[in-house]
């Protein structure tokens, strides 16, 4: 196999990760939505998948180049660290999938990327100025994403006690739609351009770009996959975010979602790749805090967290068996 069609055949594999994303990550984008009946599951997909394609036009690539060039050195990797990278990525994301885990998709593919380069060129192929944000965010997107939630919560308490529970329930569930429709569009935003990032330096590294950037055309590929994956849906995920962790109401699922998506939003904006699973997990958890500290089931968001802790270490050392693995098949590579 040539080097351009084994980068095309790697760039497919990163597309296939991109969907699995989607498909993992429908979860996060409908769950509110579902649980608190607004729209049905059918209904709540395409319209996520609908705002994750049209991110694709907005925003900018911020987040693909962090993560294509910002955080490993492209010098030390070769095209069998990115297929490892993203094989280690694809298999805890379906193991977590299997469990009705919620963990990062974005997480799985930092770690396994990370992991695969590690097996090759050592600890020096890590570029820290890059990892700094984005491990600090994985403490701070969930706890951004309670705090947006709970204030939001309490706002909107404060500002419409007077309404009746009806009137509420009936205007929450049409604003809910906005809501909705803005976290699949962070979602969309943050979450795609990671794939982008990793093709552009599959592309890079084949040698087909003379120098790293992201194509149009690769954005509206990787917008693409994640659409189509959010449309297929990763319904074990949608019980354990909509209904395990607290039982939301429309204008929980409003507050939630809309606390979710100003953090996403704000992060790509940034130019950081974050978990667009910590932070709607975060919003829900702010919500149900606000309306009754014990109507949290903690001992779910406990597991949860630990799957968020383990998920870049345990995938980075899948990811580096896998490259150790095809290196000893294939040596001269």
């Amino acid at each position: 196999m040539t080097i351009f069609w084994f980068a095309v055949a790697i760039c497919t594999i990163a597309l296939i990760f991109d969907f699995i994303n989607g498909f993992h990550d429908a979860a996060n984008s409908i769950a509110t939505v579902v649980s608190t009946r607004v729209l049905s599951p059918r209904v709540a997909v395409i319209w996520a998948a609908f705002f994750n394609f049209v991110a694709a036009f907005t925003f900018g690539t911020a987040v693909a180049k962090t993560m294509g060039q910002g955080m490993i050195r492209l010098e030390a990797v070769n095209l069998h660290v990115i297929l490892a990278g993203l094989l280690g990525a694809i298999a805890w994301d379906l193991f977590t999938w299997w469990y009705g885990l919620p963990v990062s998709s974005s997480h799985a593919l930092i770690g396994g990327y990370a992991g695969a380069a590690i097996a090759k060129a050592g600890w020096s192929v890590i570029l820290w100025g890059g990892w700094i944000p984005t491990l600090a965010f994985i403490v701070l997107s969930p706890a951004i994403g309670m705090a947006l939630g709970a204030l939001l919560m309490i706002a909107v308490s404060r500002f419409f006690y007077r309404w009746s529970p009806q009137r509420a329930d009936r205007n929450f569930r049409r604003l809910q739609l906005l809501s909705a429709a803005a976290y699949s569009f962070g979602h969309g935003t943050n979450d795609a351009q990671k794939t982008m990032g990793i093709i552009a330096g599959v592309l890079f590294t084949a040698g087909i770009l003379d120098s790293f950037y992201i194509p149009f055309w690769v954005v509206l590929m990787a917008h693409a996959a994640i659409g189509l994956g959010t449309l297929a849906g990763g319904w074990r995920i949608v019980k354990t975010m909509g209904m395990k962790i607290t039982k939301l109401k429309p204008v929980g699922g409003f507050c939630a979602e809309t606390a979710a998506a100003t953090s996403l939003l704000g992060t790509a904006l940034a130019g950081i790749p974050v978990s667009t699973t910590h932070t709607i997990a975060g919003g829900i958890m702010g919500v149900g805090s606000v309306q009754r500290f014990s109507a949290v089931r903690w001992g779910v968001a406990r597991t949860i967290i630990w799957a968020w802790v383990l998920t870049i270490p345990i995938a980075g050392f899948t990811a580096a068996m896998i490259f150790l693995a095809i290196h000893r098949l294939f040596p001269a590579a």
